[in-house]
């Protein structure tokens, strides 16, 4: 007799995404549109100037666009999917923290 194991071969489970994770794309969607509205405050209180200043700084700025995505997303989840909350409580915080890594680089 041959020597051989016995193979138990079951059905998966069904793949059901949850709902807990429907609060990811807008809050996603709102820190990046927090994101472009404080990159356009520097330019409406110094106008072309700020090309300058973003002409040797641009990473740092870019390095605030997945920060701002993440403050979104974890944001709309913290206020359980209300979004505007959401949009308004993120939207300050990435102008804050936009705003204080602008005025940390202009000294």
């Amino acid at each position: 007799m041959r020597e051989s194991q016995n193979y138990i071969i079951t059905g998966s489970e069904t793949l059901s995404t949850p709902d807990e994770t429907t609060w990811s794309l807008p809050g996603a969607v709102v820190g990046f549109v927090s994101w472009l509205l404080a990159l356009g405050i520097p330019f409406m209180i110094y106008g072309r100037n700020t090309l300058f200043f973003f002409l040797y700084t641009w990473p740092f700025f870019l390095a605030l666009m997945p920060v701002a995505v993440v403050v979104g997303i974890a944001l709309h989840s913290l206020l359980n999917g209300r979004l505007l909350y959401s949009t308004i409580v993120t939207i300050a915080t990435v102008v804050i923290i936009f705003g204080l890594l602008f005025l940390w680089l202009m000294g």
